[in-house]
């Protein structure tokens, strides 16, 4: 196979950081990484932040979260709760205010971005039932939150793609009305067994070495088989809600989240698939600095508010 043609604002990204002495996962501590991911996320971004009405701090049942609005409105709005990536271990809402802000502005709906708790001080299913209370919160709370609670759905980036993929899942489970699951670059299997781990396992940002760092933090001895963890795992995929699946070409988690997507479409699923050739994990938060990845919110956008239109019935 030849090796991917990235983008050249991408690779001047990949340049930069090699230049800056990027440290790897498990080369320094969790504090060290994380402090090290705010700044990435502050320069990758920029000063390129949408507009949005108001950005509100508040509290779900113990779970931090902020709610971006992008417009005033006195009628009931479609919603996204959002799980930031960062392998579990780094990230935060402040780190993911660029991408939150940009769906909800774009899309023109609300988005509730949820900081949940990290590993390895919290390990699975730490994370997880963060990301479960939270929505439930948002379900609950609906109309005091003036949003629609047929048309409330999740979503996340890499580790958030994985856990808004759960959520999904026990949505349908446990009857919590979800109308869309956004998997944007997500983490579903635990396998490391997909060609993407071969080609790509190291060179380009996200590395082989760097995701079994990250799943070794989150499982804390967890079985990484249990569906909890893996998506991949969940036997049954039918009635799930509709899903929006973003990869990049050049990306170690690309097969894992593109079979995930065929599953889905196969069980009956509507599932819409995004391939951004090019492009590398965690594009999107380089919106600041890729013109590819800030066009790519505007593309998104349209489906993410046709997806939401629909409702969960439907």
């Amino acid at each position: 196979m030849a090796p991917p043609v990235l983008d050249p604002q991408i690779q001047a990204v990949l340049d930069e950081q090699a230049a800056a002495g990027i440290q790897a996962p498990g080369a320094v501590t969790p504090e060290e990484l994380r402090a090290q991911f705010v700044k990435q996320s502050k320069e990758q971004w920029g000063d390129a932040l949408d507009e949005v009405h108001s950005v509100e701090d508040t509290d779900a049942d113990g779970v931090p979260i902020r709610i971006y609005r992008p417009v005033e409105t006195y009628e009931p709005s479609m919603a996204l709760v959002y799980f930031h990536g960062g392998g579990w271990v780094v990230g935060s809402i402040d780190t993911h205010d660029g991408i939150t802000r940009a769906i909800a502005r774009r899309a023109g709906i609300v988005v509730v971005s949820v900081d949940y708790r990290l590993a390895p001080e919290h390990p699975f299913p730490a994370a997880l039932e963060d990301a479960w209370t939270a929505t439930q919160w948002v379900s609950n709370h609906a109309e005091e939150l003036k949003l629609d609670v047929d048309r409330i759905g999740v979503g996340g980036d890499s580790a958030g793609g994985n856990l808004a993929a759960v959520v999904a899942r026990r949505g349908r489970d446990h009857a919590v009305p979800i109308a869309l699951q956004l998997l944007l670059y997500p983490a579903i299997s635990y396998a490391f067994d997909t060609p993407s781990y071969s080609y790509f396992s190291e060179g380009y940002g996200l590395t082989r070495d760097g995701m079994h760092w990250y799943w070794d933090q989150y499982l804390g001895g967890a079985d990484g088989a249990n569906p909890d963890v893996s998506p991949s795992q969940t036997a049954d995929l039918r009635r799930l809600p509709r899903a929006i699946v973003v990869t990049a070409e050049a990306d170690v988690l690309r097969d894992e989240a593109e079979s995930y997507a065929q599953r889905m479409f196969l069980s009956t699923v509507e599932t819409e698939g995004y391939r951004y050739d090019g492009m590398v994990h965690g594009f999107l938060r380089m919106a600041g600095k890729v013109e590819r990845s800030n066009a790519a919110f505007d593309e998104l956008a349209e489906s993410i508010k046709t997806m939401l239109a629909k409702t969960w019935r439907d």
